[in-house]
């Protein structure tokens, strides 16, 4: 998956509460569309009116939203299904980290295994970050640096936020719990080895 390091631009304010993973994205547009092509269909039903025109009252639609990599989200952001596509539609709209005070279990645990990053902080300061982004109509940025653990505010201000040291290790890299796991690839190998010679008879009918 793509490396996350820091990204900036202007913060999109979705600040709603309870947006389940079918707001996100319709079921039905999992359905024979792959992973990099569900960024249309992300909030469909609140980005479009029903002749497909954009919604101009939908706060993404804003012209200075349109592309930010930072959604600023209000409490249980992602909860409901299970569903990936939900992560991967927000990739698709630009996204690379949203803000919450709380997410759907599932969904924040799904974000970092596809290259975004779920930040908890608490309503208060999520919601004087999207004034200040509001104030400025987009054109000051917000910052959010892995590294060091910190969001940069439009104004200047850095707010630290916690992550789990192997979550961030992940993103760092651009490893998934898989390609993290093939790391260790020799010692697992050598695992094998030794006890398949220690104890031979556990390994019998077994191929490797």
């Amino acid at each position: 998956m793509e490396k996350f390091t820091t990204v900036s631009g202007p913060a999109a304010p979705l600040l709603r509460a309870n947006v389940d993973t079918d707001v996100i994205i319709p079921i039905q547009r999992l359905v024979g569309t792959g992973r990099t092509g569900l960024g249309p269909y992300a909030f469909e039903r609140l980005r479009y009116e029903k002749d497909g025109s954009d919604n101009p009252d939908f706060v993404l639609n804003r012209p200075q939203y349109r592309g930010s990599p930072i959604l600023l989200a209000g409490p249980n952001f992602g909860c409901g299904s299970s569903r990936e596509g939900a992560v991967w539609a927000l990739m698709g709209m630009g996204f690379r980290a949203v803000i919450a005070p709380s997410f759907g279990d599932i969904f924040f645990n799904n974000c970092s295994q596809n290259g975004m990053l779920p930040i908890v902080l608490p309503m208060d300061i999520i919601d004087r970050i999207a004034a200040e982004t509001e104030a400025a109509q987009g054109a000051r940025h917000t910052t959010v640096d892995l590294a060091r653990q910190l969001v940069v505010t439009p104004d200047g201000t850095e707010i630290p936020f916690t992550v789990d040291g192997r979550k961030k290790e992940a993103l760092l890299l651009g490893l998934d719990d898989i390609a993290l796991t093939l790391r260790l690839k020799d010692r697992i190998e050598g695992w094998y080895a030794a006890d398949r010679a220690a104890r031979p008879w556990t390994w019998e009918g077994v191929e490797r």
